[in-house]
């Protein structure tokens, strides 16, 4: 074996080191933002957010609802842009 062609599979694993790293982090950070609101807002801050009114009823009960179901989609739609833009950096996205 060349030098090149074993520079060329430690950089490859490099790349898919970091790329693998890179999304690995998108994704526990989307699911603590989604069990923060799902799970915190909605019920374990929910004593304490029962004061603030939204839409009739109490941010709480909203975030139990609605809430946690927008922020949810929210991040499905930020999870596909960011994956899009990781992928165009590593150079594996799809034609």
């Amino acid at each position: 074996m060349s030098d090149r062609t074993v520079q060329t599979g430690i950089k490859a694993a490099e790349d898919a080191s970091g790329y693998w790293t890179a999304n690995i982090r998108i994704i526990v950070i989307s699911l603590i933002i989604w069990a923060l609101v799902s799970f915190g807002f909605g019920i374990l801050l929910r004593p304490m957010l029962s004061g603030i009114s939204v839409g009739g009823t109490d941010l709480g009960f909203w975030f139990a609802q609605q809430g946690s179901i927008l922020v949810f989609l929210a991040l499905i739609f930020f999870y596909a842009w960011r994956m899009n833009k990781l992928d165009r950096e590593y150079g594996v996205e799809e034609d």
